[in-house]
């Protein structure tokens, strides 16, 4: 319970982070690649957390809905720097929005498994959230393609979910069973 906690404030920070950096550089006259980087890494880290998580949870192979989102998170990272390169924010948006769309779903996917351990319920939210704005943002693709900068609010919420899971983990009462072998 306390690497889950620790694990989800962790997902917290580094999604306010990415956050913090894109508000930043988007007020400032960065080249796009910088922009496209950031788009890219978002993605990176979701797949290096997923194979943390699942590794501290059993493993990759017990563990299929961390395996598969770390899976699609790594190949959306590299279909991304395509995406950018031959589409612009247009293609990018698009591979986001299918990539938030999918993990998404995983998420809940995992959530749901897990909701046992308490604190999944905004994971839950926060996997349905992110698959609406999936197909929000793979829709969007097709019109005018919004900046890095319009994504921040998605990473944010996601930020924010993680942030609530960790607290409720943190003042999560222990459960008549937890007591019970505590006091024997």
């Amino acid at each position: 319970m306390n690497t889950l906690r620790s694990f989800y404030f962790l997902r917290s920070g580094v999604a306010f982070a990415w956050v913090a950096l894109v508000v930043l550089l988007s007020n400032l006259d960065v080249p796009p690649f910088v922009s496209g980087a950031l788009l890219v890494l978002y993605p990176a880290w979701d797949a290096l957390a997923n194979m943390l998580d699942a590794r501290r949870s059993g493993g990759l192979r017990t563990n299929p809905g961390q395996r598969l989102n770390a899976v699609v998170s790594i190949a959306t990272a590299a279909v991304l720097v395509v995406a950018l390169t031959v589409r612009g924010n247009a293609g990018g948006l698009f591979v986001f929005g299918i990539w938030a769309l999918l993990s998404g779903l995983l998420q809940l996917f995992v959530g749901i498994r897990r909701r046992k351990l308490g604190g999944q319920i905004f994971m839950m939210i926060s996997g349905v959230q992110s698959a609406l704005a999936g197909v929000f943002m793979t829709v969007q693709a097709f019109g005018e393609a919004p900046t890095i900068a319009k994504l921040a609010p998605y990473a944010a919420f996601g930020g924010l979910y993680f942030l609530l899971s960790a607290l409720r983990l943190t003042f999560k009462r222990p459960t008549y069973d937890a007591y019970q072998r505590e006091s024997t």
